[in-house]
């Protein structure tokens, strides 16, 4: 209740006991004079000197008036009593229903009219436990609305609310009269499932999703959604467990391409192993990259023709304050709390700004996510001021890319790199062979370095296949008049195995371990093997 309605309702208290208080005391004053009056006049009948010696009579008379004005003045107060006590109980009453009202609009998003975050964590809360206790499933989906933002810059904002309404919409009408639905942030939605475990959960998903695809929304048309669920206690363990699960689970379907349903998986989901929440994550990413807890180290890039380093790749190790366990750790915690840009710029800066010892006939080679070029929100003339800003020519630069997340937008992608490399920036794809990573990539982007995953060049060292689709690789650079770079060489018989493949270029613990110095020897290459070999073959 607000500060104004607690002091009406103590001033009418206050009141009320005031007329409770006067009542009683009028209530016993026309007692008093009842019995006085009654003693007069039985003194009267009984002593006839008393009539004599006193006007009894007359005075009973005037008492018994009197009394029958206190009794008139006490029923006057006790209705106004009973009018002050109704008013009370009428105002106790409509300061209850405002109350309600207000606790009501609380826990309702006003836009959509699903409870909110907070009615959320309530009933998370309450269906854990109820679940425990029945000894129970209990599923929930996180949903997030694809491409919100770029509906909110090209369309504005309301078509932006309707598309929202719409969401709503949709899963109002594929609920059960168990489930509970809300919208937990700005395009996130929660709904609880209970008596679900895993499998149903994902039917039920998936009708959501088909419900978005084909279904008409009004002037929205169709939209799509990413939804990732998990259950309770199989395999989240506790509340907290669930809500990081499925937190989990949507993010990495959000990088793996958007527009799908996927349920939570130990091995796969690694952001699942830390135990903090979105928040605790979001924070600690933003204390790496706000407070400098990174540091540089630098892998040395050999000409495969020469021996001579031909340039670095830069990378970035944890301080002692970073909080997470190792750099994967970290990327992976970015890409899950949407801080990946901000995570990418930050590595890069480190990175140039400690190069002081790159010769000019060297390149410096950095790693940034295609989800960071293709981002309105990432301009690459911030690239090319970063790299000035530092002493390093955009002709000494080379930007890596991966495919391991999903291009969105490609046409970004594409015009980014255009810009790039029309300031002599070179392009890198990097990990081609770790699955599918750089293969869309290699027909889609212009570029001008191909780097092979150290487990396609490993494989090669091995296999008659993996050995074919290297050298295919390598043809392909060839006539295309691009550099081609081996990952990964470790041993003398990888480097012997790559030497035959006609690279340009390698990396590997075999020439280097990434270091903070860029003070490398030029390498004989051929004494890498030869010392190998008689180490393993000494003489007798």
């Amino acid at each position: 209740m607000s500060t104004k309605s607690t002091a009406i309702s103590r001033s009418s208290g206050r009141a009320i006991r005031r007329l409770t208080t006067a009542a009683f005391a009028l209530h016993l004053l026309a007692a008093v004079i009842a019995v006085g009056a009654l003693i007069a006049l039985v003194g009267n009948a009984l002593d006839p000197a008393y009539s004599t010696m006193d006007p009894v009579v007359p005075v009973a008379a005037a008492t018994a008036t009197l009394a029958v004005l206190v009794l008139g003045a006490q029923a006057i107060a006790t209705a106004r009593i009973r009018r002050h006590a109704t008013a009370l109980e009428t105002e106790r009453t409509d300061l209850r229903e405002a109350y309600d009202r207000a606790r009501l609009d609380s826990l309702r998003d006003g836009l959509t009219g699903l409870g909110n975050h907070r009615a959320f964590q309530e009933e998370l809360d309450a269906q854990v436990a109820t679940a425990r206790d029945d000894d129970g499933p209990l599923a929930l989906l996180i949903i997030d609305v694809d491409d919100l933002k770029k509906i909110n810059d090209r369309k504005g904002h309301a078509a932006g609310d309707e598309l929202l309404r719409a969401v709503a919409q949709v899963m109002r009408g594929n609920l059960r009269r168990s489930d509970r639905a809300y919208r937990i942030g700005g395009d996130e939605f929660a709904l609880l499932l209970p008596g679900c475990g895993l499998d149903d959960a994902e039917i039920i998903a998936n009708h959501l999703l088909a419900a978005t695809l084909n279904g008409h929304h009004g002037r929205i048309g169709t939209f799509s959604v990413t939804i990732g669920l998990s259950a309770f206690p199989n395999p989240s363990s506790d509340r907290q467990q669930l809500l990081h699960h499925a937190d989990a689970a949507m993010y990495s379907g959000k990088r793996h391409g958007r527009t799908k349903v996927e349920r939570f998986d130990p091995s796969r989901h690694g952001i699942a192993d830390d135990t903090r929440t979105l928040a605790q994550l979001i924070a600690a990413v933003e204390r790496v990259t706000s407070k400098g807890r990174l540091r540089a180290v630098y892998q040395p890039i050999y000409s495969l023709r020469t021996g001579v380093v031909t340039g670095f790749e830069g990378l970035v190790r944890l301080g002692p304050e970073a909080e997470f366990d190792d750099p994967t750790a970290l990327f992976v915690a970015a890409e899950a709390t949407s801080r990946t840009i901000e995570l990418d710029v930050v590595c890069a800066e480190t990175v140039l700004a400690n190069a002081r010892d790159l010769r000019p006939d060297q390149y410096l080679s950095i790693n940034l996510s295609p989800r960071t070029l293709e981002s309105d929100a990432f301009s690459p003339l911030e690239v090319l001021a970063l790299s000035r800003r530092h002493g390093v020519p955009p002709e000494q630069l080379v930007i890596e890319l991966t495919e391991r997340e999903a291009v969105e937008d490609l046409k970004s992608l594409r015009a980014a790199v255009a810009t790039l490399r029309r300031q002599g920036v070179r392009i890198a794809l990097d990990d081609i062979g770790a699955g599918n990573a750089g293969l869309r990539l290699l027909s889609e982007v212009d570029f001008d370095i191909m780097k092979i995953d150290l487990s396609l060049v490993r494989a090669g060292a091995t296999h008659e296949p993996s050995e074919a689709v290297l050298r295919a690789l390598g043809s392909f650079a060839r006539q295309r008049g691009h550099m081609i770079v081996a990952e990964g060489i470790e041993t003398p018989d990888l480097l012997e195995a790559v030497l035959e493949l006609n690279y340009d270029a390698g990396q590997g613990y075999l020439f280097g371990r990434p270091g903070s110095t860029m003070a490398m020897s030029d390498l004989k290459l051929v004494d890498l093997i030869t010392d190998a070999g008689r180490s393993a073959h000494p003489a007798a």
